[in-house]
C-alpha cells in the first residue's frame, strides 16, 4: 500500500465500517487530501451519518461485494470486521485490492506529516480535543483526530487548519499505537488497564515505553509529571534513546508547564503555568482538566516552535479565549443538560482513577449540587483485576447506582464477577449511599423519586447506561415530574 501515491492520484479507498468514530475521521482526512472515498457500514443511525453525508461521501447501508468498485485502490476495515464474515473484505481479498485496518491506515498517514500521538490510560480524547482547539486559535496549520466528537471541532471528530502537522488520539489497546509514526508523543498517563490483553502493570507500562522508541529522532516526549507511570515511563524511553528530549507538565512538574495558582470556583476553574505570564481559564470540571489543558499548551508550544512561530501575547490570548470557549467533547463531562433544577452530565470514564477523579472535579466544580451517579463497569476482566479500586471510586457521590457489568465480545465470562459483586464491595466501603439495578433502565422508577432540584446526576462508564441519562433527562425537561 503506498497511500501517498493514492492520495496524489485521487485514487478510490473504501471504508467498512465507515460510520466508526475513527473511521469516519480517517475518510474525512484523506477525502480532504483529495482520495475519493466511499464505504459501508449498518443501517443503525450514529452522529456520524450526518458528518458523512454533510461531506458528500457516499455510504451503503449494509454489505455486498458488488459494492467494491473496479478502480478500488484500498480497503480499509474496521477492527470489528474480518475477511472471514465480511463479503466486502472477502471481494477484496479475492480480488487482490490491498486490504488493511484501520490503525495501520493511521499509521501509513501519520508517516506523511509532522506527526503527534497523544496516548495514556486516561484523558486523551480530551487532551487531544484542546490541542486541537488551541492550535486553531494558533493559526498553526494542522489537523486533528481525536476519539469522540468535539463542539469546537463543529460537532466532528476532526479539525483541518492546515496539513503540515498531524495530531491524533492513538490508542494502547493491542499494542494499536505502534503504527503510528510520531515526531512527538504527549503521554497522559500510564496504570493497570486492558487486562485481558495486558495482564500486568508491568505489560501495559512496556507498550507505552515500546511507542515512545517510535518517536523520530530527536523528537519529543511530553508526560503528566504528576502521574507515577508516565514519569516511570519517560524515564525508561531517556535511557533507551538520549536523542529524545522529555519534558513534564502539571502540578508538579519543573519547567514552563508547572501550574500553579490552581483555583476553581462554581462552573469554572483557573490556573497559571511558570513559563506563560497569564490566567488560563476552563469550564469543563476537575483538576485534571487543568492537566489536561497543561499538555495540550506544551504540544501547542513544541508545534510552534518547529514551525519556528512563538507564541507571542496576542495569539496567547487567542489561546486563552479558545480554552475559556471550549466546552469538551461527547461523553467526557458532557453537559446534557438542566431539567427540572437538575443537572444532567454524561460520562466515559470506565477506570477507578478516572471515575474518583471525574466525580471529585465535578463536586469541586459544583459544591452545591447533591452528587448522584449511575455506573456501568465494561469488562469482566478489568471489572475483576481493578474491584477493590472501583469501590473505593464513589467517595465524591451522594448516592451511586451500579448495575450489571457492560460485556466485551473480546472476552468471555467465567463466571468470577458480576455487577452485584461490585454492588456488595462498593457497599461495604461505606462512603455512599449504594443501590443496585441490574439493567440501567430499571433505575428509572427509584431515580424518578430521589431526585431532587438542585441535585446533579451522571452517568458513567463504557457501557449503555447512558440512555438512563437521556431518558431521565427527557422526563424532567417535559415536564412530566411535575403532573
Amino acid at each position: 500500500m503506498n497511500l501517498e501515491e493514492i492520495i496524489k492520484n485521487n485514487g478510490s479507498v473504501y471504508f467498512v465500517g465507515i460510520k466508526g468514530t475513527g473511521m469516519c475521521a480517517l475518510a474525512e482526512l484523506l477525502h480532504g487530501a483529495g482520495a475519493r472515498v466511499s464505504g459501508s457500514d449498518t443501517a443503525d443511525v450514529f452522529y456520524t451519518d450526518a458528518v458523512l453525508k454533510a461531506l458528500g461521501i457516499p455510504f451503503f447501508e449494509g454489505f455486498d461485494g458488488a459494492h467494491i468498485e473496479d478502480d478500488t485502490a484500498l480497503v480499509i476495515h474496521s477492527a470489528a470486521y474480518g475477511a472471514d464474515r465480511n463479503p466486502e473484505m472477502a471481494e477484496a481479498l479475492r480480488r487482490g485490492i490491498p486490504l488493511v485496518k484501520y490503525t495501520d491506515a493511521l499509521g501509513a498517514y501519520s508517516a506523511l506529516v509532522d506527526s503527534s500521538g497523544v496516548a495514556g490510560v486516561h484523558g486523551k480524547t480530551t487532551t487531544t480535543a484542546i490541542a486541537g482547539t488551541l492550535l486553531a486559535a494558533a493559526k498553526l496549520p494542522a489537523q486533528v483526530l481525536a476519539g469522540s466528537a468535539v463542539a469546537s471541532f463543529g460537532g466532528r471528530s476532526t479539525l483541518r487548519v492546515g496539513d503540515k502537522y498531524f495530531v491524533a488520539e492513538t490508542c494502547e489497546y493491542r499494542k494499536h499505537f505502534l503504527s503510528f509514526c510520531p515526531r512527538r508523543v504527549l503521554l497522559t498517563g500510564v496504570e493497570s488497564d486492558h487486562q485481558d490483553f495486558f495482564p500486568t502493570y508491568e505489560a501495559i507500562r512496556d507498550a507505552f515505553v515500546e511507542y515512545g522508541g517510535r518517536i523520530g529522532e530527536n523528537g519529543c516526549l511530553l508526560y503528566c509529571a504528576d502521574d507515577q507511570g508516565a514519569r516511570e515511563t519517560a524515564a525508561l524511553v531517556q535511557q533507551k534513546r538520549s536523542d529524545i528530549g522529555c519534558v513534564g507538565y502539571g502540578f508538579t512538574a519543573q519547567g514552563p508547564f508547572r501550574i500553579k495558582n490552581y483555583k476553581t470556583g462554581y462552573g469554572e476553574s483557573s490556573f497559571e503555568l511558570d513559563g506563560f505570564p497569564r490566567v488560563w481559564t476552563v469550564r469543563v470540571p476537575g483538576r485534571h482538566t487543568a492537566l489536561n489543558a497543561a499538555g495540550a499548551i506544551a504540544l501547542v508550544k513544541s508545534i510552534a516552535d518547529c514551525e519556528g512561530r512563538p507564541l507571542d501575547g496576542d495569539t496567547l490570548l487567542e489561546m486563552d479565549r479558545a480554552l475559556a470557549a471550549f466546552s469538551g467533547s461527547k461523553r467526557r463531562s458532557e453537559v446534557i443538560g438542566d431539567a427540572g433544577g437538575i443537572l444532567f452530565i454524561d460520562d466515559y470514564g470506565h477506570h477507578p482513577t478516572a471515575i474518583k477523579t471525574t466525580l471529585s472535579g465535578l463536586k469541586e466544580f459544583y459544591p452545591r449540587r447533591r452528587l448522584v451517579v449511575s455506573f456501568m463497569s465494561h469488562t469482566y476482566s478489568r471489572t475483576a483485576a481493578l474491584l477493590d479500586g472501583f469501590a473505593r471510586a464513589f467517595d465524591a457521590a451522594d448516592l451511586v447506582f451500579l448495575h450489571k457489568i457492560y460485556a466485551s465480545a473480546r472476552e468471555s465470562y467465567n463466571g468470577s464477577v458480576t455487577g452485584r459483586s461490585l454492588f456488595e464491595k462498593t457497599k461495604a466501603a461505606g462512603n455512599a449511599d449504594v443501590r443496585y439495578c441490574e439493567e440501567p433502565l430499571d433505575a428509572l422508577p427509584a431515580l424518578k423519586e430521589l431526585l431532587r432540584p438542585g441535585d446533579l446526576f451522571v452517568t458513567m462508564g463504557a457501557g449503555d447506561n447512558w440512555k438512563l441519562c437521556e431518558a431521565l433527562f427527557k422526563y424532567y425537561k417535559n415536564g412530566e415530574a411535575a403532573q
